[in-house]
């Protein structure tokens, strides 16, 4: 006699329909998986506006040669429009200079000082343009004026750099999150321990969940890239074609390291420890709000083996510069490898109850 497998469509289209459904109901998936990217890449662009066009923030303090010599430099630095003047109350420099409300403190005499701290970029900038302003007020001659040419290169805006860093952090935590917490919760309700009984098989069960992973993916990617591009003018170089399969890749690799963070977690208490020890050097490390290349050459090899490292400099790669896949092999590589190894060790230790 033969055996039923499953419903009318076999067991993992069941289950991953099953899935589908359970994502719909949960409105806080949905906010975190498509809202939150934008969000992120609206509050990044008004804290970090292009560096070229920002004004540099001073202020210029009572000095030696007391409140006229103070307002004639007042005037100067007006009329600069790269130098925005503030105001501070007596005793907030030191404060201001940390949470960089101002980039530099000027206090005038015969020569200025300059208060700023070295370690900023912005400040050291705002040094080099207010020395440059006092300077020729002061009737400095150069021996001779360098002709400039300016380059707006498409892309090179942060928030145009950060974008795909934020669409990779969201599909490894729409894969991690979703897939843990969703097999967690299962196995808590008592509903994994049911299949037991069935003749459902592990790999079904865990395909499934990887394919449902797979049908939102697309909104997912598409609604912030779409958002980038018609609100922020962000410049979108790479073919549709290459930029799903690097998602796509992408999707599969912490799909199948989700499942395998949850093949043995019994609570939410645990899977939520597992998955933040896998997931917060990923964040500190892979380059998704500055660069990965700040780190230590000896760290590098480590950092290009993370899996986020790879999507997001894949993702890099392909929208801004408009790279095939054949530029990308490497990153590539490193996601079939999670997938693999995450699926295959997910397999193994998986258990129902």
């Amino acid at each position: 006699m033969a055996v039923d497998r499953g419903g009318a469509h076999g067991p993992l289209v069941e289950l991953t329909l099953a899935r589908l459904r359970q994502f719909v109901r949960e409105p806080e998936a949905i906010f975190w998986t498509f809202a939150f990217p934008i969000l992120m890449a609206v509050a990044m662009t008004v804290a970090f506006p292009n560096r070229a066009a920002a004004p540099v923030r001073v202020v210029v303090a009572d000095g030696d040669g007391g409140p006229d010599a103070a307002a004639a430099m007042r005037r100067a630095l007006t009329a600069t429009p790269a130098i925005t003047l503030r105001t501070l109350a007596p005793g907030a420099e030191a404060r201001a200079l940390r949470e960089g409300e101002v980039h530099l403190i000027v206090v005038p005499g015969t020569p200025p000082t300059y208060r700023y701290d070295p370690s900023r970029d912005e400040s050291r900038v705002a040094r080099l343009v207010v020395d440059d302003v006092l300077q020729r007020g002061a009737g400095r001659s150069d021996p001779w004026q360098a002709r400039d040419e300016t380059l707006q290169v498409p892309g090179s805006r942060y928030v145009d750099w950060l974008l795909p860093g934020l669409i990779g952090m969201t599909i490894m935590g729409t894969g991690m999150w979703g897939l843990g917490f969703s097999i967690t919760q299962a196995r808590m309700q008592h509903l994994l321990k049911r299949f037991l009984a069935s003749p459902m098989q592990r790999r079904d069960y865990l395909a499934a969940q990887l394919l449902a992973r797979m049908v939102f993916l697309a909104p997912e990617v598409a609604i912030p890239l779409g958002f980038g591009v018609i609100a922020l003018g962000m410049p979108v170089h790479g073919s549709v074609a290459a930029i799903t399969v690097v998602s796509a890749a992408g999707a599969l690799a912490f799909g199948a390291i989700g499942l395998l963070a949850a093949s043995r977690a019994r609570t939410i208490e645990g899977i939520s420890g597992v998955l933040n020890v896998v997931m917060l050097p990923m964040w500190m490390l892979s380059g998704v709000f500055f660069s990965s290349a700040n780190y230590p050459a000896a760290a590098q090899p480590a950092i290009r083996l993370l899996p986020l490292t790879a999507l997001v400099d894949a993702l890099r790669v392909v929208v801004l510069d408009g790279s095939g896949l054949g530029a990308v092999v490497p990153e590539l590589a490193v996601l079939v490898a999670w997938t693999v190894f995450g699926f295959a060790a997910a397999l193994r230790l998986f258990r129902w109850r």
